[in-house]
C-alpha cells in the first residue's frame, strides 16, 4: 500500500466510520479500522459485530488493490492532530504501516486484514428511500423514550415501523412512549416493523446531516441498512417483539389544556430544583385558566409555579416525572403544546399544537 492523500480527505471518513469502533473489546482486531484500496477508492470499515460503517473516498492516483488494518483511535487522534492542509503518505512495510506528512512520521502495527470481520452478506427485502433531515426529525422526535439496560431488551432500541407509504418510529421504556410518524413518496407495498438497538440509534443520529439529501434503507431479515452517498451502515436489528404501542395510546380524554411550550418549559424547569432527586415528582393542579405547579423534597423545601393556559374545564390535580415533561418540551418545536387529560390515573397525550407528527404518552405518578 503507498498512498498519498489530503488530511481533510482521509479525516472525513475515518471520524465517520470510528463511532461503530469499541473501546472496550475482547478481539484486538475490533480496535482497527480497515483500509482498502479497490477500484480507485479507499474504503475505510469499522465495526464492533454489531453495527458495521463503511466509508469511502476517491484517490486521486492510481494505487494497486490492497488492503489492511491499523489501530483506529491512534489513526484518528494523529490526523486530528496535524495541521490543516497537509498532506499524508501512508505506505505498508511488514506488518507495519509508515504515516508521514511533513517533518511528523509515525509507524504503526497492523493486523492482518483477513481476521477482521464482516457483517454477513444479505438483500434488502424492502427498500424505500427518505431525505436525511426525515430520518434524523424521527429519531430525535422519540430517542430519548428508549430504555437503558432493561431486562426486557426489546425495550432497549428503537421501534422502525413502515406500512405501505406510511413510515413511524417508537419509543417506550414502559413509563412514557415517544411516536413520530412521516409518509413516503411511493408505497412500498407491505408492513414490517423491526426493532433497531440503541447503538444503532445513536449512530444513525450522529451521521445524518439535516439536509435534503436522498437516503436508502433497507430491511433485511436480521438487519438494517442505510445507504448514503458518502457511507454505508448496516446494524444488526433486536431480536424480540416490540409492545403494541396502540394499545397504550390514551383514548376520550375530555380534559385538553393548550400552552406557551417556553412558559411550561421554563416553569418545569425551575420546579424541578426542588423536586426529590430520586423520584423527579412535580403535582400539576389544573382549573380555569391555570395551572398551578408545585413540588417538594425531603428536606421540607417547596417551589411553586402559576402558569397561564387555555382550559376550560373541571378541575383536576394529576402527578407526572418532571423529567419525562421536559424531555418532551425540549424536543417539541411548535410555539404552543397541547396536553390532553381525562383523570388522575390516567396517562396524559401530549401533542405540538397544531401537528399531528408525533404525540408522546406518560404516565402519573402518585404523590
Amino acid at each position: 500500500m503507498h498512498i498519498t492523500i489530503s488530511r481533510e480527505q482521509f479525516l472525513k471518513p475515518l471520524m465517520q466510520v470510528s463511532g461503530a469502533i469499541e473501546r472496550k473489546h475482547t478481539l484486538p482486531i475490533l480496535a482497527n479500522v480497515l483500509l482498502e484500496v479497490k477500484d480507485g477508492q479507499l474504503f475505510m470499515t469499522g465495526t464492533d459485530l454489531e453495527i458495521e460503517l463503511v466509508a469511502s473516498v476517491v484517490l486521486e492516483e492510481a494505487v494497486a488493490d490492497t488492503k489492511t488494518t491499523l489501530p483506529a483511535k491512534k489513526l484518528l487522534d494523529i490526523c486530528k492532530s496535524l495541521p490543516e492542509g497537509s498532506t499524508l503518505t501512508l505506505s505498508s512495510q511488514e506488518h507495519q504501516l509508515l504515516l508521514t506528512s511533513g517533518q511528523s512520521r509515525f509507524s504503526l502495527t497492523t493486523l492482518a486484514a483477513e481476521d477482521f470481520p464482516n457483517l454477513e452478506s444479505w438483500d434488502g427485502e424492502v427498500e424505500f428511500q427518505l431525505t436525511r433531515l426525515e430520518l434524523r426529525r424521527l429519531m430525535e422526535s422519540t430517542h430519548f423514550s428508549m430504555a437503558n439496560q432493561d431486562v426486557r431488551y426489546y425495550l432497549n432500541g428503537m421501534s422502525f415501523e413502515v406500512d405501505n407509504a406510511e413510515i413511524k418510529t417508537v419509543a417506550t421504556d414502559g413509563h412514557r412512549l415517544a411516536l413520530a410518524q412521516a409518509h413516503l413518496s411511493t408505497s412500498v407495498g407491505t408492513q414490517r416493523q423491526l426493532i433497531i438497538p440503541r447503538k444503532g440509534v445513536q449512530e444513525i443520529m450522529r451521521l445524518m446531516v439535516a439536509d435534503e439529501q436522498l437516503i436508502t434503507i433497507q430491511f433485511g431479515a436480521n438487519h438494517i441498512r442505510i445507504l448514503d452517498s458518502e457511507f454505508t451502515f448496516t446494524s444488526k436489528l433486536v431480536d424480540g417483539r416490540f409492545p403494541d404501542y396502540r394499545r397504550v395510546l390514551p383514548r376520550g380524554g375530555d380534559k385538553i389544556v393548550t400552552a406557551n411550550r417556553e412558559w411550561l418549559r421554563s416553569a418545569f424547569q425551575r420546579v424541578s430544583i426542588l423536586s426529590n432527586e430520586k423520584f423527579r415528582g412535580v403535582r400539576l393542579n389544573l382549573t380555569n385558566g391555570l395551572l398551578k405547579i408545585s413540588a417538594n423534597n425531603p428536606e421540607q423545601e417547596q417551589a411553586e409555579e402559576v402558569v397561564e393556559v387555555m382550559y376550560q374545564g373541571g378541575d383536576l390535580e394529576i402527578g407526572f416525572n418532571v423529567s419525562y415533561l421536559l424531555d418532551v418540551l425540549n424536543t417539541v418545536r411548535t410555539e404552543d403544546v397541547t396536553f390532553t387529560l381525562s383523570d388522575t390515573n390516567s396517562s396524559a397525550l401530549i401533542e405540538a399544537a397544531g401537528e399531528d407528527d408525533a404525540m408522546y404518552v406518560v404516565m402519573p405518578m402518585r404523590l
